[in-house]
């Protein structure tokens, strides 16, 4: 294989690692201490500094903590979350073609919420999932659904609430999603196309054995689509794996399907030479894989062998692709944005109301929490504390529960 093994003694997320793996405590807390602090200044500057924010979500560690994937999130898609769409009514649900089918994944996605969670809070949740995809596809009519978007809506959900996960997910809907929204599948095994000449620049006798094997590259179909959220049980590797996607090139999904292969590769040579077997084998992706490096790994190959390379060597014509050809123009998009200091000083002099922002997106910036000093001082001790101890998802219910009123609030937890 040309990916080739570190030394003893490297950096890891900025820290010293020793001969025995590990980064010292002080080390290691040193380096956050100095990325948390890049990440604010980034995010805080006018215009604010994509760039920075880009790298930090793809280096060692991502974005670090929930609060900040909630602020730069949005940033990374060029989304104010001071003029979110409002939440969608009832009448989103009438009449429209793919109802019946969201609904039915809606249902079979309890894996998807925490354990523990109890069948009420997640019923809020699972009707807020479906109106938002619901919304998204009404507003982009040229837009199909897929199964399987139900899983990038719903790690949007978890995080951001329901609000900016509209906002989010009608972003990626036509930007890094976009091939697989269409009628056919076509521009989905365009994409899945890429997979087999990366490992043939790597590894060309893997490559040739998954050749012979005749297993293709539907075992990484579910990868692809779903951003890894369907094949992932732990949600803090989906949002790692989200830092990565949200701030790279819309084929980086790919270019790590290349890297889980290549890790494999000696568990995958161990295999019959049969597709079914290997088809086995690579679909059900393990648990302990080592993400932060396959990260660092993906990244390397996509700027050794970059898209147009791999188009040009496997006579694969990037053209035909809307998420590649978008791309660049979508990026140039997101350089010139506001602070939230600044677009919070503008929405107040446009004299717009607390009223207007949606229960979800409380949680979305620190910067709107002043706005909560308004309400009832029992309801704003709740909901600190759930903020800081029960996570994005019953948060986002407890957010849900406010606009009920207090008395809810209390009843639910």
């Amino acid at each position: 294989m040309v990916m080739k093994k570190s030394n003893k003694n490297k950096n890891i997320a900025g820290g010293r690692v020793h001969e025995n793996g590990n980064a010292t405590r002080g080390e290691t807390e040193s380096w956050k201490k100095q990325k948390l602090v890049q990440i604010h200044q980034a995010f805080n500057s006018d215009p604010v500094d994509i760039e920075t924010l880009r790298k930090a979500a793809v280096s060692d560690g991502g974005l670090l903590t929930n609060e900040l994937r909630r602020k730069v999130w949005p940033k990374l898609l060029s989304i104010n979350v001071y003029d979110l769409p409002h939440r969608p009514g009832r009448d989103v649900r009438e009449n429209h073609k793919d109802y019946n089918q969201i609904l039915l994944d809606v249902r079979r996605s309890m894996k998807r919420f925490p354990k523990g969670m109890p069948a009420s809070q997640r019923a809020v949740l699972q009707e807020q999932l479906t109106d938002i995809m619901l919304e998204v596809l009404r507003r982009n009519p040229q837009l199909h659904y897929y199964q399987g978007y139900h899983d990038v809506a719903v790690s949007l959900l978890l995080l951001v609430g329901e609000r900016t996960a509209i906002a989010m997910l009608h972003t990626l809907s036509n930007h890094h999603l976009r091939d697989f929204m269409d009628p056919t599948m076509d521009r989905t095994k365009h994409i899945l196309n890429y997979l087999m000449p990366i490992l043939e620049q790597v590894d060309r006798e893997l490559h040739d054995f998954l050749i012979r094997s005749e297993v293709g590259t539907i075992f990484a179909l579910s990868w692809l689509i779903t951003w890894y959220g369907h094949v992932l049980s732990e949600f803090r590797h989906t949002l790692r794996l989200y830092d990565f996607f949200l701030a790279s090139h819309p084929l980086m999904p790919i270019y790590l399907a290349a890297t889980i292969v290549l890790h494999r590769e000696k568990e995958v040579r161990r295999t019959e030479c049969d597709m079914a077997m290997v088809h086995l084998l690579l679909s059900r992706i393990p648990q302990d894989l080592p993400y932060e490096l396959l990260i660092g790994q993906a990244q390397a190959l996509f700027d050794r062998y970059p898209p147009p390379l791999l188009a040009k060597r496997a006579a694969l014509q990037s053209r035909t692709s809307l998420s590649i050809s978008t791309f660049q123009s979508f990026q140039r998009s997101t350089l010139h944005q506001r602070p939230d200091s600044v677009l919070r000083r503008i929405t107040r002099e446009r004299g717009c109301s607390a009223s207007r922002r949606g229960p979800g997106e409380w949680a979305v910036a620190s910067a709107e929490a002043p706005a909560l000093g308004r309400g009832n001082r029992m309801v704003k001790m709740a909901v600190w504390g759930l903020s800081a101890t029960l996570g994005a998802a019953i948060f986002a219910v407890a957010q849900t529960a406010m606009q009920w009123g207090p008395d809810v609030l209390l009843q639910l937890f």
